[in-house]
């Protein structure tokens, strides 16, 4: 299913890697066996797959990423909608916002940081709606991308 998601356009437009059948079993295997402080989740409204959204906690995330970061309580989330039709719906702000609501039910979580490409319009408007604000226009291993924290409340 995820392979799938991640093949419509509306999503690889945003989302690279992983994106291929293997890539995706390499990437989220040692989430699923607990071996990986990512947390990976579908989306369901109802009893219908909607979307997948992942945390991991960021001062831990290796391969480039982060590499300032020493807070252990800064979260990072990445996310999609799998359905096109389910944009500009309010549909992303609401996951968003009840993920950040898990998220924050964890002491320790202090932050929440996401990075969207800098001209990704969409996705900015949806993180401000849920709560983010603009920190600014970082390098990350996929290019530039904008910081945006979400404090705890």
């Amino acid at each position: 299913m995820l392979h799938a998601w991640v093949q419509r356009p509306h999503v690889a437009q945003w989302w690279e890697d992983p994106s291929s059948l293997e890539d995706i079993r390499h990437e989220y295997r040692p989430v699923v066996q607990g071996r990986d402080s990512t947390r990976a989740y579908v989306v369901q409204r109802g009893m219908q797959p909607i979307g997948f959204i992942q945390s991991y906690v960021v001062a831990d995330s290796g391969d480039g990423w982060w590499p300032g970061e020493t807070d252990p309580g800064a979260r990072g989330i990445d996310q999609f909608l799998a359905d096109a039709n389910g944009l500009d719906q309010g549909t992303g702000t609401s996951m968003i916002k009840a993920f950040l609501e898990h998220l924050f039910r964890d002491p320790h979580v202090t932050v929440v940081q996401t990075d969207p490409a800098p001209h990704n319009a969409r996705a900015i408007r949806c993180y401000e709606k849920a709560g983010f604000q603009r920190v600014g226009v970082v390098d990350t291993p996929d290019g530039p991308a904008l910081l945006m924290r979400c404090p705890r409340p």
